[in-house]
Formats: C-alpha cells, structure tokens, sequence
C-alpha cells in the first residue's frame, strides 16, 4: 500500500487501506521514495496524542512529509511550520478576527455572502457545485477580512489547487512553483498597499505587527498571506462539496437535513467534517527517542497524522462507517488538534452551515455527472461537481 501515490486519493480518503493499517500496523513504517520514510499513524488516540505533545513531535521545519529542499534561515516561519514561543507569537497576531467572539460578528455578513452565491446561478438551473458555490464563500471571506477585491480572493484560491495538485497530474494553468511565485507578487503588492494605507483590516495588522520583539518582515507577510488564503479555504471548500457528494449517496440522511435544517445542521455540521477530513494528514518530528504503539520511534524520525483514518477509528467511533448526523458526541480531528487546532474553525463552521443552508435550499438538487476529485495526498476533496435544480 502507497499513502505517497496520489491515485490512492483519486475518490478521496483510501479508507480501506486505512482499516488494514488501523487493525495490522497502525504505526506503519512507510517507504519514501526520495526520503528516509515515516511512521504513518492511523488511530484515533495516537493521532491525538501526537497533535497534542507539540514538545515531542515538533512542527519544523515543515508539515508536509517531504524534506525541503533548502533549510531555512530559522527567522522566517509560516504559524503551521513553528513551535513553542515562535507559534504563540505569530498565531497571537490574527487571533483576534477568529476568536469566537470575533466569529459570531461575522455571522450575519456570511449568511448574506451565501445568499448572494447562491442567489447567482437560481436561474440557471445547473451549475459546479465547486467552482461556483462551495469554493466561493471562503474565497470572498477571506477577501474581506484581508480587504482585497472578491475577483483576486477567487484567484488567488485558484492558485492553491495549483500548489496541491499532483506533480504528476496533467492540468493547464501554473506548475505548483509558479502558482507560490504568483500568490507571493499578490503578497507584495498587498503589503505595499498596507504599508503606506493601513487600516481596521487583518493584513493591516499582520503588516504591521510583531513577533516578539522583531517587526514583521515582507516575507514573514508574504508566509502568513499564503496561509491564509490556503487554509482560509481548504477546509470549507472540500467540506461543503464533500459533505454534499456524501448526502448524494445517503438520500435518507439528506432528506432529513432538508427537513430539519435547524435541528440537524449543528451536530450535522460536526459528521460531515469527520467523513470528509479534508485535510490528510499532517507531519510532524520527532524531537527525541519514544515509543508509540509500541514501535520505536527515534529522534528525528518523521510522524505523520492521518485524521481521515483517525476520524474512522471504530475505538473512538461507534460504527464509523455510517454517516449519522446526530452523532453524539463526535469526537473528529478534522481540525487538528492540540496547539496547531485550526485558527479558523470558528468561521469556517460559520461558512458551512450558511452554504449548506442554502445550498439544500435549491429545489430538486441533485447530481448530473461523475464528481472530479483533487489528486492530492494532501487535501481531499471534489474538484468539480455538475448538479442540477428547478431554476427559480
């Protein structure tokens, strides 16, 4: 089994590798091609007690399970590649806009975004549930919290599907290299801006703020932008189109939701983030000599998380593979755990139940075509969906 080829992923998550791996090698030593190989975890507990010991399993220098190809300069960090005192500090700069509080005054603004996307194609009676609606509403929220225009928060997202796709996938468009050079000339140009024009605004105070006692940086700027346009969209993006092919195929589960929205999206919402898992895993180091799962693991040995795997353990998960809205209580990692827990869960639940309001809302919805999924081993999700309706 491949956790490293990308066709394993071609539907997303590899579930019934995952199972083999949960009940016969849960802390697998994976095989790595160009690298010294990993230890792939795939039960619940593990993956939470590794999220958790950021002391034990570092963050640096990076997330992903390949090396970089150049070490850094050990100034420049992006929040998700840092530890300890480095992380509080950057993750401390945008925490005001994503606490709850900050969350529950963006509410009103994304319920109106949701109406307005959906509100755009009611008289076409098709669409790509993707592209014109799933992927919208994160891309104009993170526009608005950074104070670009909705177009270049749409075009930057574009450029993510870039930087996660398959090296091997045949697609037009920039090559993953490219695609971060532009995102970066996007940073630049909004850096300058916000230099000279600052405002009430997140970039502005990510422009202008600092990390201890360093001022920010253009390229401290030019990390932080990249991950939030990244991360700002990933999750409710593959989510709301994820969860939406999953109602497809449990018609009597979406039927109820149709019914109830109000009763069933808030523990609704919690199932559909733990059957999706759009984000595959995450890496992390071994920073001295331990035991998990009674394997070995030495210093410096890279651990890698698999939440897909994790958030089907049947340990943790009675009758994991029944997608049950009312799940209670539903323990998912689908955010992460432990200091890295995504910064952005608050709104992006926001954005979820706002888009699957209205999206559900559209009379006689229902699929038209196979569902094109990302080839990534990183993010999982549908690409593109075609769907019909009764237009309005």
């Amino acid at each position: 089994m491949d956790l490293l080829d990308p066709a394993a992923f071609a539907g997303g998550h590899p579930h019934g590798q995952y199972r083999w791996l949960r009940e016969h090698d849960p802390v697998h030593r994976h095989a790595e091609p160009d690298g010294p190989g990993f230890w792939a975890l795939t039960r619940h507990a593990d993956v939470r007690a590794v999220g958790r010991d950021a002391e034990a399993f570092s963050s640096e220098p990076t997330i992903m399970i390949a090396d970089p190809l150049e070490p850094g300069d050990g100034v420049h960090k992006m929040m998700l590649m840092a530890d300890g005192a480095d992380h509080t500090r950057l993750r401390r700069i945008a925490a005001r806009d994503f606490v709850p509080r900050a969350a529950r005054l963006l509410r009103p603004r994304i319920r109106e975004l949701a109406r307005e996307i959906v509100g755009a194609v009611e008289g076409r009676g098709e669409c790509d549930l993707v592209t014109d609606l799933a992927g919208l509403m994160p891309s104009y929220v993170i526009a608005e919290l950074l104070d670009i225009p909705h177009a270049e928060g749409v075009a930057l997202y574009d450029l993510t599907e870039a930087i996660h796709a398959s090296p091997d996938e045949e697609r037009a468009g920039p090559t993953g290299a490219e695609a971060v050079e532009q995102m970066f000339a996007h940073a630049h140009a909004l850096w300058e801006r916000k230099r000279a024009h600052p405002g009430d605004d997140l970039a502005s105070r990510i422009v202008h703020a600092s990390a201890g006692d360093r001022p920010l940086d253009e390229l401290d700027f030019a990390l932080y932008f990249l991950l939030l346009i990244d991360a700002g969209g990933d999750t409710t993006r593959n989510l709301v189109a994820g969860g939406m092919e999953a109602l497809f195929a449990h018609p009597d589960q979406l039927a109820e939701l149709r019914a109830d929205p109000d009763g069933l999206l808030p523990t609704g919402v919690e199932e559909l983030l733990r059957w999706v898992s759009p984000v595959v895993h995450m890496r992390r180091r071994a920073t001295r000599d331990t035991v998990l799962g009674g394997r070995e693991i030495a210093a410096g040995d890279k651990v890698v998380l698999y939440y897909g795997a994790a958030n089907r353990d049947p340990a943790r998960f009675p009758d994991p593979e029944r997608l049950d809205l009312r799940r209670t209580p539903n323990d998912h990692l689908a955010f992460g755990g432990g200091p890295h827990f995504c910064l952005g869960a608050h709104v992006g639940r926001m954005e979820i139940d706002a888009m699957l309001r209205e999206i559900l809302a559209l009379p006689g919805l229902e699929p038209t075509g196979p569902v094109e999924w990302q080839r990534s081993t990183f993010i999982t999700g549908p690409r593109r969906m075609p769907v019909r309706f009764l237009s309005g």
